[in-house]
């Protein structure tokens, strides 16, 4: 079982003060390190890039209450990669079929940016242990140039050889596939950089890599 940060997570001393601050500003929200999402048995790993604010960082599960996650997980059920109904909320009943959901960083950033050190130290205490323990995973989901990268570093792997571009799949040396989609943001699918088409192309390309449809 990949290891999960503690409630208060100290590896990241200015994570560590928004999220002390935002508990003062929102007593009510989960405040903490969101945990993975989903079966140890996956097959197929998303990750994103951190929680939300008032979305994953509110509700303590990722990319839900996100308006990221009004995306990602009708997709999902579309695919048969989820069963039930999202709603936004953790307690919502919606199972994800096959694959797990989790963040390069696991603690929300001031202006959703987290730094190049951050990103650093959940990848090394947290994203690489999730790949080496996932038994069955047979392809990775990657949104975004942060998750891409992540990745690809957690692996050991130089980054300039594996190229990033969406609905792009790499076979890393072994033999994960590694697909990249342009994150599921408001930003992205506002602007149309990404389409609903488009996402679910790039889903269904790293399901089917995975040997899940």
């Amino acid at each position: 079982m990949p290891p999960e940060p503690t409630a208060d997570c100290a590896f990241c001393p200015r994570l560590a003060d928004f999220r002390s601050r935002n508990r003062r500003l929102y007593p009510d929200f989960h405040n903490a390190p969101v945990p993975s999402f989903g079966d140890f048995e996956a097959r197929l790993l998303i990750v994103g890039l951190a929680p939300g604010l008032k979305g994953a960082n509110r509700t303590g599960r990722p990319f839900t209450g996100d308006f990221a996650g009004d995306l990602l997980y009708p997709t999902l059920i579309e695919l048969g990669l989820a069963r039930g109904c999202y709603n936004a909320e953790p307690d919502d009943g919606l199972r994800l079929v096959g694959c797990r959901i989790t963040n390069a960083v696991r603690c929300v950033p001031p202006e959703n940016k987290p730094t190049s050190e951050e990103i650093r130290s959940c990848r090394d205490n947290f994203l690489a242990f999730e790949l080496e323990s996932l038994s069955n995973l047979r392809g990775v989901l990657a949104l975004g140039r942060v998750a891409h990268a992540s990745v690809l570093t957690a692996r050991g792997l130089v980054r300039t050889r594996y190229s990033f571009a969406h609905g792009l799949t790499h076979t890393l040396p072994n033999g994960l596939a590694l697909t990249d989609s342009y994150h599921c943001s408001r930003y992205n699918t506002s602007t149309r950089r990404l389409t609903p088409a488009m996402f679910v192309d790039a889903v269904r390309l790293a399901a089917t890599q995975a040997g899940l449809v």
